[in-house]
């Protein structure tokens, strides 16, 4: 689970999830009702929205990668949208990687920079300009699905496959940013990202609406690099126990893990917390790509940054043309709006 989140939201709902269901369905009708009625401004660009269910990661940036690289190698220039959560700019504004730090624009923003330009705002509308400016043709917006600020061309709910969407219910008695009813009637596809049964219930009701449902899986992109190392893992992302399942797969012997929050910005004292605990058991002390961009901001000592290694992954859809079939159907979906405007 989200580490910081309460713990009985991904439990079968208990006492907790009943007294808090007065302020979830109070929560869920606002949800609704932007969802149904919120003033989505248009977008001269096709819109790629790329969503989840619940609160917590479910692997979204890694997923925008993955569209945005398909639709380069369909001769598109595709460009980021992220409202840059945990960054300190209000303004709209295009990611500078070589000056940029995640205090300034995120981190994921940090991540999506690598492959793409990145535009991040709060006013999605005016970063979505911005990248027009920038010759980008095809958007990829990285979450803001619910936010309903901007007209989406085709928006891709992505659902961990092992935690699912918790207890089922809307904050606060759960993960869920609105029923999971009133988000699949604006959702035109769903990804199960990763292995496990815990997506199977709200699959089962995308594929009874009619929805088209994707398969993903993150894939170590050097794994030879870890194989039979015996390490320390730490991690500041919403599921951190993926991060560290992630690493045996890629053969590692994990011998601690550290969670921390999501978005965790960490003090030098921690780090330096981290890299004697690894001394001490002759351990490699590795993180994940999301964690290094944050550290990039810390400025923390050259002897505690050298000993740290970053687990770079990739997501990986498991049928052959799926990535390139929601590319075009966004594509096909921008054409039909345009048509009608």
């Amino acid at each position: 689970m989200p580490l910081g989140a309460p713990a009985f939201w991904w439990r079968r709902p208990g006492w907790r999830a009943m007294a808090l269901s007065p302020v979830s369905a109070i929560y869920g009708a606002a949800a609704r009702n932007r969802l149904l009625n919120a003033p989505r401004e248009p977008i001269d660009l096709p819109v790629l929205c790329v969503g989840n269910f619940t609160v917590g990661g479910s692997g979204k940036t890694p997923v925008a990668i993955a569209l945005a690289a398909r639709a380069k190698e369909m001769g598109l220039k595709p460009g980021f949208l992220s409202r840059g959560h945990g960054g300190s700019s209000s303004a709209p504004r295009i990611v500078d990687s070589a000056a940029d730090s995640a205090r300034d624009v995120g981190d994921e923003p940090l991540l999506l920079a690598a492959h793409a330009p990145v535009a991040v705002s709060p006013d999605r509308a005016a970063a979505a300009r911005l990248l027009g400016e920038r010759g980008c043709d095809f958007i990829v917006m990285d979450d803001g699905f619910q936010s309903a600020r901007i007209r989406i061309d085709y928006a891709l709910l992505v659902v961990d496959a092992r935690h699912g969407i918790g207890n089922g219910k809307v904050l606060p008695a759960g993960p869920l940013r609105a029923e999971v009813e009133d988000q699949l009637r604006h959702a035109d596809g769903v990804l199960r990202m990763g292995e496990g049964a815990g997506a199977g219930p709200v699959l089962d009701v995308a594929s009874r609406a009619g929805k088209p449902v994707f398969s993903a899986i993150s894939r170590p992109r050097d794994p030879a690099r870890f194989a039979g190392r015996r390490v320390l893992a730490f991690a500041g992302i919403g599921h951190p126990d993926k991060f560290f399942e992630t690493l045996r797969q890629a053969g590692a012997q994990v011998v601690l893990e550290w969670p921390f929050a999501d978005h965790h910005v960490y003090a030098e004292a921690e780090l330096r917390e981290l890299a004697a605990a690894a001394r001490a058991r002759n351990l490699g002390l590795v993180t994940t790509a999301k964690d290094a961009a944050r550290l990039g901001a810390t400025g923390f000592s050259a002897d505690v940054s050298g000993m740290i290694e970053v687990l770079e992954i990739d997501a990986v859809f498991e049928a052959e043309g799926a990535a390139e079939r929601i590319v075009r159907d966004t594509l096909a979906a921008w054409r039909k709006r345009r048509a009608f405007t």
